[in-house]
C-alpha cells in the first residue's frame, strides 16, 4: 500500500494497492470513513514520449513590423488588455499557476527563456518528470499568457511569475485527474500563487462507473468542482476552460467548469461578430447559473507550439489563458480586492452583461472597463 498524494482540504489519502483484496484491510482502520476506486492500471503503456526538435528562433514572415504585439495584437485587443498594459499593468508582482498536460520544451526554446518560471512539479510521475516532454498543450497556453518578443509575440501577462503543474494524464482518462488537479491546486495555494489557468475539464472516464452524469455538475458534488469552489476563498482566481463538447451529444461543460466563483471561459471567432465557436461548451449548470462567464478569442487563436513555431490553434483551451494573464493584469492595479471581486467586475464589464446567456456567459470582457468600474469604487 503506497500512499501517492494527500489533500489537505478534503482530508483524503490517494493510495495505490497492488493487490485489489487488500483494499479490505481499509475496513479495519477506524481512521477511514469510506474509500472509492478511482483508477485501475491500464492494461499497457506507452513510453515516455522523446523530445522533438525545436527552432531557435521565430520565422522573419511571422515579424509584425508595424505591431509590437505582433500575431497576439488582435486577441489582445478585442478585450481592450492593451490599454491595461499602456498603463504598466503587465502582470508584475502577480504569480500564476498553470495545471496542464505538458509544457513539451518549454524549457529550452529560447523565446521562453525571458518568462519568469518560479518552478514546476509533476503530479503524474514525480519521480520521472515528463512535464517538458509530455503534450505541448501547456506550452501553447503559457505562451499565451507569458511571452514577450517585440514585433512577434506579446502574451497577457509578461510580467506574471509562473508555476507549471501537470495534473494531466496523457495516457488514461480516469478520476483520479481529480486528485491530481486538487493536489496542483493545494500546492499553487501553498507556493503564494493568485491564479490558476486550468485549460482541463472532465465528464467523461475511460471507465463508465467513474463518469460523471449530467445532475453532477452543481459545482458542489465531484471532487474537483469542490476543490475549484473553495479557491476564490482562499484568495486565488481560478481560470477555467468551458470545454469543447458544443458539437458532440454532451454540448454542456465539463468539471470543474461547473464550480462556483469562478471565470469558466468559453470561444468565440476571432472576426467580427465574434460569434460562438460551435465546439464551446454550453452551461447553465445544474443549480441553474450562468456558464460560460465570460468568452474570448478561440476560434482561432495565436500561439506558440513545442516546435517553437507561432501558429493558430482552437479550442476554449486557449481562450482561457488570455482572460487568466489579463485578469493577472487587472488585479495588479487593485491589489486590496478579493479574488471574487475582480472576477465580478470582469463579469460586470463584459458585452453581454445586461443579458447573460448559456452560450456567451457576460460575453466579451471589456478590461479597461473594470478597470475604471473599480477605480469608481
Amino acid at each position: 500500500m503506497d500512499v501517492i498524494g494527500k489533500s489537505r482540504w478534503h482530508n483524503t489519502l490517494l493510495i495505490r494497492l497492488k493487490d485489489s483484496t487488500a483494499v479490505h484491510q481499509l475496513d479495519q482502520m477506524a481512521c477511514v470513513k469510506d474509500y472509492k476506486l478511482v483508477w485501475l492500471s491500464p492494461d499497457s503503456t506507452a513510453p515516455n514520449p522523446t523530445r522533438s526538435r525545436y527552432h531557435d528562433s521565430f520565422e522573419e514572415h511571422d515579424r509584425v513590423e508595424h505591431q509590437v504585439y505582433g500575431k497576439a495584437f488582435e486577441q489582445i485587443k478585442s478585450l481592450q488588455g492593451d490599454q491595461l498594459h499602456q498603463q504598466n499593468l503587465r502582470g508584475e508582482g502577480m504569480m500564476i499557476a498553470i495545471l496542464d498536460g505538458g509544457f513539451k520544451n518549454a524549457d529550452r526554446i529560447p523565446a521562453f527563456q525571458h518568462i519568469d518560471i518560479c518552478g514546476w512539479h509533476d503530479f503524474i510521475t514525480p519521480s520521472e518528470p515528463a512535464l517538458f516532454s509530455e503534450t505541448d498543450h501547456g506550452t501553447k497556453v503559457l505562451s499565451a499568457i507569458a511571452l514577450n518578443i517585440p514585433h512577434f509575440y506579446i502574451g497577457t501577462a509578461p510580467k506574471s511569475s509562473f508555476w507549471l503543474l501537470r495534473s494531466e494524464d496523457q495516457q488514461t482518462e480516469q478520476e483520479v485527474e481529480e486528485d491530481y488537479w486538487t493536489m496542483a491546486a493545494e500546492f499553487a495555494d501553498s507556493a503564494g500563487c493568485d491564479l490558476i489557468n486550468s485549460s482541463l475539464g472532465y465528464t467523461e472516464y475511460d471507465y463508465k462507473s467513474m463518469s460523471h452524469p449530467l445532475w453532477q455538475l452543481d459545482g458542489h458534488t465531484t471532487f474537483i468542482s469542490q476543490s475549484a469552489s473553495m479557491l476564490a476563498a482562499k484568495g486565488i482566481i481560478l481560470v477555467n476552460s468551458a470545454g469543447n463538447s458544443g458539437m458532440g451529444s454532451w454540448k454542456k461543460i465539463g468539471v470543474p467548469a461547473d464550480a462556483d466563483d469562478i471565470l469558466t471561459v468559453g470561444a468565440v471567432s476571432n472576426t467580427s461578430p465574434h460569434h460562438i465557436a460551435p465546439f464551446s461548451s454550453i452551461g447553465p449548470t445544474q443549480d441553474g447559473r450562468i456558464k460560460p462567464d465570460v468568452v474570448a478569442f478561440g476560434a482561432s487563436a495565436f500561439l506558440v507550439n513545442g516546435r517553437g513555431d507561432i501558429m493558430e490553434d482552437m479550442g476554449t483551451s486557449f481562450s482561457s489563458p488570455i482572460i487568466c494573464g489579463l485578469a493577472a493584469c487587472l488585479w495588479q492595479a487593485y491589489p486590496h480586492k478579493t479574488a471574487s471581486e475582480i472576477i465580478q467586475y470582469i463579469r460586470q464589464s463584459g458585452n453581454n452583461y445586461e443579458h447573460p446567456d448559456n452560450i456567451y456567459g457576460y460575453g466579451l470582457p471589456d478590461f479597461w472597463k473594470a478597470h475604471q468600474l473599480l477605480g469608481a469604487h
